[in-house]
């Protein structure tokens, strides 16, 4: 396959003129997503963001997320981006040009009580889109991973954080494999399944305004996104709003640990051998997902539906 060229501010001046099919004006302002990484991602003057497919499977995730996105805009309450232009930016791979939402985002202001309630209705309007119909699109359907496995390896990954100072490994044996073994996935649903600080767009009074990213997303898990809203916005905040949204103890604790499974073990791997996400970004998420909630304290299991 021939390798992509690297997109450059020319380039994507270009791009942005063949969409928009303007010869004559001014260049636009254009400058790269440089919180997001890399290059595929740019901003274009102050309300469109320009999106490039940097290989032939991106193409094909970001023309199915085109197509979710429609989907799903009224069921979720929050902004979701349009696509007001796309074609092909590069030897048959793709781009877009979207509209760009008002706000930062979650790693920037906190999400406040209203903002809660926004969280709510994004996770309850996901649950009410028929399985079906994203499927039609394309969207996978994902088996629930096994908690169980997930503690196995975190626990590994805790005692090599504690060798350096990072985690204190004890931690995770607040989660017994009784306690994993009960915490089963609940009935499967259109799941964002990348709920990360970056892809919340939050105003300065706190409120959701918009949820990007949603080329993962799947017919899976529901606690999955319970798990990121708690590293993106902590965990008392996210299991605020799974509650709002109708979801128990069970579901919400099994979020929970998910996500502190998840952090626990990628800022291991980091620490090894470098990752994705930066080092502090990694910390943080952790951080985020091990504040302490009342629901653990309080709940049993047993007989809990």
């Amino acid at each position: 396959m021939t390798q992509a060229p690297t997109p450059t501010a020319d380039t994507v001046r270009r791009v942005v003129r063949s969409l928009l099919k303007s010869g004559g004006g001014g260049d636009p302002d254009v400058r790269p997503v440089t919180e997001q990484g890399g290059l595929d991602t740019w901003w274009v003057g102050t309300r469109h963001v320009l999106r490039l497919a940097p290989d032939r499977h991106a193409v094909m995730r970001q023309r199915r997320e085109l197509r979710l996105r429609d989907l799903v805009r009224p069921h979720v309450g929050v902004a979701v981006p349009v696509s007001v232009a796309h074609g092909e930016w590069s030897g048959g791979l793709t781009c877009t040009l979207d509209t760009r939402i008002p706000g930062t985002t979650a790693a920037v202001h906190d999400v406040s009580a209203v903002g809660e309630d926004d969280l709510a209705g994004l996770l309850t309007g996901l649950r009410e889109v028929p399985p079906r119909q994203a499927e039609a699109l394309g969207v996978p359907r994902l088996a629930a991973r096994s908690l169980d496995a997930l503690r196995t390896a975190a626990a590994r990954a805790g005692r090599q954080l504690a060798e350096v100072d990072e985690f204190d490994a004890a931690r995770l044996t607040q989660l017994t494999a009784a306690s994993a073994a009960q915490l089963t996935a609940p009935a499967a649903v259109l799941v964002h399944h990348d709920l990360r600080g970056e892809h919340l767009v939050v105003s300065a009074d706190g409120r959701v305004r918009g949820v990007l990213g949603w080329a993962d997303a799947a017919i899976g898990d529901p606690a999955e996104d319970i798990a990121g809203l708690a590293t993106a916005v902590g965990s008392p905040a996210a299991v605020r709003a799974a509650t709002l949204a109708g979801y128990g103890a069970r579901p919400c604790l099994r979020g929970l640990w998910l996500a502190r499974g998840d952090t626990v073990v990628r800022l291991a791997e980091a620490l090894q051998s470098g990752g994705a996400a930066p080092l502090p970004v990694l910390r943080e998420r952790l951080r985020r997902a091990w504040e302490p909630i009342l629901l653990e304290r309080v709940t049993d299991l047993r007989g809990e539906d």
